[in-house]
């Protein structure tokens, strides 16, 4: 079994037992049966993106030079059936997103094993243990994988790459079902577990400089979703409700609480050659031991519209508008800006994100993309590249180009 550092088995001894014990009992099985090792399926996948803007920077220095080459995604995954109803699955990722070159070790994405307790024509049920990605909008669970995303980046206004950990996966116990109907397919899944909380969640709390120490808490996340009509449309309800604790080890700063309680709409069409694609999310967030009312008890809204054209077999072209609010009752972010005394400005509190894309796949494992956003707003920007919010741009433009493989 692989882990990563950053997968605290010690923390639940008899979880950890009961993870090794299953996983020793069916290696041995699969050595001894080689109709199982037929099972077995290894992929991968590598990203390298260059990002270039005229203002502000994303995911390194983007706006000096020749941009920045700080976007880099790797990935390796197996699979082994070692019973027809047991699945073992695991990720490795190395994702650099800006930062330092350490930034990009290894660490467990996922890590399960999955039980069908029912498995028929009619309908499907199972279970998962282990580290699971969390079933939240259309794109989460396989967002790291560029062949499955319709865009080098995903509306960033409901799919945060600047504080991505809390929302990515979690380690705990997940149920599924799916229900296959006459009409089309009905698939629900809920997990219970602990959340991850990373370096960007606490970059993205201006704690990174104050000592002491951030934990997730458990948290849990629920997804229900119906496809019509072999996926002509298709319609999803996502929530969750993820926690975190910063415990300060100076008597200057108090404790801090995190709470977050997305709700995610999901619509999609398809046809033939084009797909159009929306989702709505209201985000109710509260911090505990910080007074200023503009951050520490707000519910925030994110939407966005995109239309997808595919033409000659191996070309994809998309158009995207993505708006994100900090606040809706404080839309402008003027009340937020008046509450630091001007240091922090308002326009740090919102994004309008304006995208076009494109997509070439000339071989089944090798696509090349592009796509230009022009922004107005600076509400997700990565604080590690952009330290210093009053030195930030309202408006600016973004140019990326990324090549992926994968096997």
């Amino acid at each position: 079994m692989i882990v990563s550092k950053s997968f605290r088995w010690n923390k639940y001894p008899a979880f950890a037992a009961l993870v090794g014990a299953v996983v020793m009992f069916f290696s041995a099985y699969a050595q001894s049966d080689e109709s199982t090792m037929d099972t077995l399926q290894v992929h991968g996948f590598l990203s390298q993106a260059l990002i270039v803007t005229d203002h502000n920077n994303f995911f390194g220095p983007s706006s000096q030079d020749e941009g920045s080459f700080k976007f880099t995604e790797i990935g390796l995954n197996a699979s082994l059936r070692p019973h027809q109803d047991v699945l073992l699955a695991a990720q490795m990722l190395s994702r650099r997103a800006g930062g330092s070159s350490s930034d990009a070790h290894p660490e467990l994405d996922y890590g399960l094993i999955d039980y069908q307790m029912i498995s028929d024509q009619q309908r499907t049920f199972g279970i998962q243990l282990g580290r699971f990605k969390n079933p939240f909008g259309f794109y989460n669970q396989t967002r790291d994988v560029a062949f499955t995303r319709p865009s080098i980046l995903l509306p960033q206004s409901i799919y945060f790459d600047r504080t991505r950990s809390l929302g990515l996966s979690g380690d705990g116990i997940s149920l599924y079902h799916e229900e296959r109907l006459s009409s089309g397919v009905l698939r629900t899944q809920v997990g219970i577990g602990q959340a991850q909380a990373g370096e960007d969640l606490q970059s993205a709390l201006r704690l990174e400089d104050v000592p002491g120490t951030l934990s997730a808490k458990q948290s849990a996340i629920g997804q229900i979703r119906y496809e019509h009509d072999g996926g002509r449309i298709i319609a999803a309800l996502s929530t969750a409700q993820a926690k975190a604790r910063f415990d300060s080890n100076i008597p200057e700063q108090t404790d801090v609480s995190f709470r977050f309680r997305p709700v995610v709409l999901s619509l999609q069409y398809n046809e033939e050659l084009w797909s159009l694609t929306g989702e709505f999310a209201l985000r109710p967030t509260k911090l505990g031991g910080v007074e200023n009312r503009w951050v520490n008890d707000v519910t925030g809204e994110s939407w966005y519209l995109q239309y997808a054209r595919r033409f000659a077999d191996e070309w994809q072209w998309l158009v995207r508008y993505d708006s994100l609010t900090s606040n809706r009752a404080d839309r402008s972010g003027k009340s937020f800006e008046e509450s630091t005394g001007g240091s922090v400005p308002a326009h740090t509190q919102f994004a309008d994100d304006l995208t076009f894309g494109l997509q070439w796949v000339p071989h089944p494992q090798v696509m090349l993309a592009g796509e230009y956003h022009h922004v107005d707003g600076t509400g997700w920007l990565p604080i590690q590249d952009n330290p210093d919010s009053s030195a930030t741009s309202r408006r600016w433009n973004m140019w990326l180009l990324q090549l992926s493989l994968r096997f």
